[in-house]
């Protein structure tokens, strides 16, 4: 048996915080880049200017560019900063009931960690011992702890007594199909009366 307790099934890992402002290094990297940059757009307007018949001043051509590149910049550090995340939703009087599915949290988290297993094992047998049993197991072991301050490895009579002949068989013997749904809501119910 593995060590994950129930926590480990039920965790959510947050989105880490953007960055602030890096620190100022050195400005010759980004001023070359910006003169690379505006080397290439002068050549291809050259080139592409001189294929189509127009002659164009050089000088003309790089202040154009070197404009055209500067007013880009200055609107860029001008721009205002992207708006928050949005907060966290204050309840105010009444809740409606209804759940936001497309909402990241760790509840839907959750759901899922335990959706797809039963989603894929559901019409398979080994798939459910190997998957969907152990975890099952586990939530059995971290209530016994949590609550009575055994698992079922430390003290199996006991663990039993309090587990029930019913959630005990299932848990001890695989069985030779997969459980109904049913069946799983009421093993899910046995062991929340732990």
């Amino acid at each position: 048996m593995s060590s994950t307790s129930i926590d480990d099934l039920l965790a959510f890992e947050e989105e880490p915080a953007p960055e602030g402002p890096r620190a100022r290094g050195s400005r010759v990297g980004p001023a070359l880049r910006s003169l690379a940059i505006a080397a290439a757009v002068v050549v291809v307007l050259l080139v592409g200017l001189r294929a189509i018949g127009l002659k164009v001043s050089l000088p003309v051509l790089v202040a154009g560019v070197l404009a055209v590149l500067a007013v880009r910049r200055v609107t860029a550090l001008l721009a205002p900063p992207p708006p928050p995340p949005p907060a966290a939703r204050i309840p105010t009087g009444e809740e409606d009931g209804s759940y936001n599915w497309g909402s990241r949290d760790a509840l839907r988290a959750a759901i899922n960690g335990w959706e797809r297993p039963l989603d894929w094992s559901s019409g398979n047998r080994e798939r459910f011992t190997e998957r969907i049993l152990p975890r099952l197991g586990e939530l059995a072991d971290e209530r016994l702890r949590q609550r009575h301050g055994l698992t079922r490895d430390s003290d199996p009579i006991r663990a039993r007594a309090l587990l029930g002949d019913q959630l005990w068989r299932f848990l001890a013997t695989p069985s030779r199909r997969p459980p109904s749904p049913r069946d799983v809501a009421a093993i899910v119910a046995e062991l929340e009366k732990i």
